[in-house]
């Protein structure tokens, strides 16, 4: 239960039930499309004439759109219900270390057009090339459809309300505002947030028939290390928007230097960077060693994991390695956390194969009952692009949570 703060609260209105009745049709229809209003009111438990008039409002909204005819064992044939995607467009950018990615979408997330560049620290810099590429590819493919707005991930901890990065080890940055700058840039409504709980909002929202819901923690594994972590269909961001930096706990105090100004800090073991040094180097390096050795080779993630299924055996045994570390880790949030699940991003899941055991069996011989030690660990494939998903979830996503009360 939640316990009603007396001195911070919300009042119900008499439009408050109205919203939630639209809200759940919506999400009814977003889960079960294509679907008749018929079913819907069997759904709901409540009367047609409800289900008419809430599904009329949304058609007016442009929320549902309607599309073929059912069949039906007698009486006039239903008109299925969907939710409206394909012409409502999403810009999504993924800052990360090495790159940023930028994705047009339609509101489910599928992909439209994507490219990339090399990231620009100078945060003006990056605004200002973040902005030519959306305008382009909105240009180009855009012209006759609505475009929402932009969802921006990036590698750090963020002040949701005022858009700032409070703290980003990756980029160097400390309270640094690029959102309202790309806001101006583009005039269009940009929402920004720390990339591990982007991707646990795509997986509650854009998930497949709503398999998101509920608790669970996201880890996204990429150029850094994070988490996001979800309780009773909330994201948790914690007091000072620092909780599930996971990343940033240290698992041996006399390890390397990390960015964050730790040492040993489970990110400096299992992020892509350390992998890939691991494997050119042959030792477990700090961040900043990492990215000058890296910056003498071309070998990329992509590249190590085909090394090692390709007969190469230190591109195995760096891979096999950061698997240990990452069972490791998990099975710190496993104890710390107890989710029903947990759901691991990144390019590593390219490896899950390979690395699977390692990861499994850290976690089991950690964990401190065997309810625990069960704890379902979901590599998602690569090839979602979770963290540019997770980006276009934070534009699509407030358009089915439950409305607040005001």
């Amino acid at each position: 239960m939640r316990k009603i703060n007396t001195r911070d609260f919300k009042r119900a209105t008499r439009s408050t039930s109205r919203d939630i009745n639209r809200k759940i049709l919506l999400n009814l229809v977003r889960e079960h499309q294509p679907i008749s209003r018929a079913d819907l009111a069997r759904r709901m438990e409540v009367g047609r004439g409800m289900v008419t008039t809430l599904a009329n409002e949304l058609l007016a909204d442009g929320a549902i759109m309607e599309g073929a005819v059912g069949e039906a064992p007698r009486g006039r044939k239903p008109t299925m219900l969907f939710v409206r995607t394909r012409d409502r467009l999403v810009v999504a950018v993924d800052v990360r270390f090495s790159r940023t990615y930028v994705m047009l979408s339609d509101f489910s997330g599928t992909q439209l057009a994507l490219e990339s560049f090399e990231t620009e620290f100078d945060p003006a810099t990056l605004v200002a090339e973040i902005a030519r590429r959306v305008e382009r590819l909105v240009g180009t493919y855009a012209a006759k459809w609505q475009v929402e707005g932009v969802g921006l991930v990036v590698p750090g901890m963020v002040d949701r309300a005022s858009g700032r990065i409070l703290n980003s080890p990756q980029l160097g940055w400390r309270d640094v505002d690029i959102r309202d700058a790309l806001e101006e840039a583009l005039e269009l409504p940009v929402q920004i947030e720390n990339a591990p709980l982007a991707c646990a909002l795509a997986h509650m929202w854009l998930g497949e028939r709503g398999d998101g819901a509920g608790d669970f923690v996201y880890v996204t594994v990429s150029d850094g290390v994070g988490a996001g972590v979800v309780v009773n269909g909330q994201v948790v961001r914690g007091h000072g928007h620092t909780a599930g930096e996971f990343g940033h706990v240290p698992i041996n105090p006399d390890g390397p230097l990390c960015l964050c100004g730790s040492r040993g800090c489970w990110e400096a073991y299992t992020s892509n960077l350390a992998t890939l040094a691991r494997y050119l180097g042959g030792q477990d390096l700090s961040p900043a060693e990492n990215r000058e050795l890296l910056k003498h080779h071309e070998v990329t993630f992509a590249d190590l994991v085909t090394r090692a299924r390709t007969g190469d055996a230190r591109a195995l045994a760096a891979l096999r390695e950061t698997g240990r570390y990452l069972g490791l880790g998990l099975a710190t949030i496993v104890n710390s956390m107890n989710p029903s699940r947990i759901v691991v991003g990144g390019e590593i899941t390219s490896a899950w194969d390979l690395v699977a055991d390692l990861v499994r069996a850290e976690v089991e011989g950690r964990a401190l009952t065997r309810a625990a030690a069960a704890t379902p660990i979901i590599p998602e494939q690569t090839s979602t692009h979770p963290r540019l998903r997770g980006a276009t979830a934070l534009v699509a996503a407030p358009v089915f949570a439950a409305p607040q009360v005001a």
